[in-house]
C-alpha cells in the first residue's frame, strides 16, 4: 500500500507485483475478481472479498487498484452536522479495481491479501488514525496595509478525496479580539491542507475576510480539532493556535534602538558634572529601524547610589519610518552624590514592550 498509516477517509493505492499472473504480454491481465476470489481488503468491520486489481500495462506483472476509505458519522468541524464526508456507502459486492469503499473508526488499520497458492498469502497492513492538526501563518510579521496567508494543515478534514473542502476558523488581533471568521479552502482535492487568505486594515472595521488591526498587534488564528487521535475520545477538541505580528520582522529589540545617553545642559552641551538644584537634560538617540510608523514612550529612572529611584519621567511620541530623533527629559538633582539615569524605550506607558535595549549614563552631583 502507499501509505504506512492513513486516516478516516483516505484513498489507498494497493500494487502487488506478480509476474506470474502476467499471463498474455499483449493484454492488461487482472488478478482476484469473481472468479478468483483470492483477492480481500478489509477494516476491522468491513470486508471486500473477491476484489480485482489490475495490470498497470501490458507485460508488467504489477498489478493496482485502490479502496476509499468511507469514515462514520462524526461532525468533524464542529457545526452540528454528522453527514459531510463521501457519499458513498461499504458494498461488500464491489467488483474492483476503484470502486471498492470501506467503513473505517479512527483508530482502525486496513488489510489487503492475496492468495497467490493454496498454501501462500501475502499480506500488507497499514493502521488507520485520526492527526492533531496545524495552523500557521505564511510569515513571521506582516504590514498593516498588506495581506496574509492562513494555512491549515488537517488530512482528517479531507473527508472526501474526489472533492475540495472548506471549513471555518476564527482570526483575531489585539485591536480586535472578536475578529472575523475566516473560510478556508482545500489546496486541491485530498491535501488536507486548507489555506485562506486575510487583509488588514487600520481604519475600518473588521469583516468579511479585512481584520482590523494596528501597528504592534499581534494577530492569532483558532482552529477547533475535532478529529483526535488517542488518547483523545472521539467527543474531545483542542484548539490550534498561530500567531504573527503587525509591524517589520525587525528583530524586537531593533526596532527603536536607542544609544548614546548624555546629559546636557538647556543648550545641548554635554556637561561633565552637575551641580545641586541645576537643571540638566538626560538626553539620547532614537532612530525607528522600521519601513513603518512607530509610537513610542522615552522614559527615564534616575537612581541614587543605594538603588532607590529619585526621579522616573516619560514622553511619548511617534517616529517616520527611518526618522531619527534626540529625546530629553529635564532632571533637577537635590542632593550631591553618585547617580545613575537609565533610559527606556517602550510600545507606550500602557503597553511596555520593550523596543530597544536599556542605555545608561553616570551623573556625579556636587
Amino acid at each position: 500500500m502507499d501509505s504506512k498509516v492513513y486516516t478516516w477517509t483516505d484513498r489507498v493505492f494497493v500494487t502487488i507485483v506478480a509476474p506470474d499472473w502476467n499471463t498474455d504480454s499483449a493484454l492488461i491481465d487482472e488478478i482476484g475478481g469473481s472468479t478468483d476470489k483470492s483477492l480481500t481488503a478489509q477494516t476491522r468491520d468491513n470486508k471486500l472479498t473477491a476484489y480485482k486489481l489490475v495490470e498497470n500495462g501490458p507485460d508488467t506483472g504489477i498489478f493496482t487498484g485502490e479502496i476509499t476509505l468511507i469514515g462514520f458519522a462524526h461532525d468533524a468541524d464542529g457545526d452540528g452536522d454528522t453527514t459531510e464526508g463521501p457519499t458513498q456507502t461499504f458494498a461488500e459486492g464491489a467488483a474492483g479495481p476503484t470502486d471498492g469503499y470501506l467503513g473505517a473508526t479512527e483508530s482502525d488499520g486496513v488489510t489487503v491479501s492475496f492468495e497467490y497458492t493454496e498454501d501462500a498469502t501475502v499480506v500488507s497492513s497499514s493502521l488507520i488514525r485520526w492527526n492533531v492538526g496545524e495552523a500557521s501563518f505564511s510569515e513571521d510579521a506582516y504590514l498593516s496595509s498588506s495581506s496574509a496567508v492562513i494555512s491549515i494543515l488537517d488530512p482528517d478534514m479531507n473527508m472526501n478525496p474526489d472533492t475540495v473542502e472548506n471549513f471555518k476558523i476564527d482570526v483575531y488581533s489585539d485591536s480586535d479580539s472578536g475578529g472575523i471568521q475566516l473560510t478556508v479552502d482545500e489546496t486541491n482535492e485530498s491535501t488536507g491542507v486548507f489555506e485562506g487568505t486575510i487583509f488588514f486594515t487600520t481604519s475600518d472595521a473588521s469583516s468579511g475576510h479585512t481584520l482590523r488591526v494596528s501597528e504592534g498587534d499581534s494577530i492569532t488564528v483558532d482552529y477547533t480539532d475535532h478529529t483526535l487521535p488517542e488518547p483523545y475520545s472521539t467527543s474531545d477538541d483542542i484548539d490550534v493556535s498561530a500567531t504573527a505580528v503587525i509591524g517589520t520582522s525587525t528583530p524586537p529589540l531593533e526596532r527603536a534602538p536607542v544609544a548614546n545617553a548624555r546629559v546636557v545642559d538647556a543648550f545641548g552641551n554635554s556637561l561633565a558634572e552637575v551641580s545641586v538644584d541645576q537643571q540638566v537634560q538626560i538626553e539620547a538617540d532614537l532612530v525607528n529601524g522600521q519601513d513603518g510608523d512607530q509610537s513610542f514612550a522615552y522614559l527615564v529612572q534616575v537612581q541614587n547610589s543605594d538603588g532607590v529611584t529619585v526621579s522616573l519621567a516619560w514622553i511619548t511620541g511617534q517616529l517616520a519610518a527611518g526618522q531619527s530623533f534626540s529625546p530629553a527629559l529635564s532632571w533637577i538633582p537635590d542632593a550631591s552624590g553618585s547617580y545613575e539615569a537609565t533610559v527606556f524605550v517602550w510600545e507606550s506607558v500602557d503597553n511596555p514592550t520593550a523596543l530597544s535595549d536599556t542605555t545608561s549614563v553616570s551623573i556625579t552631583v556636587v
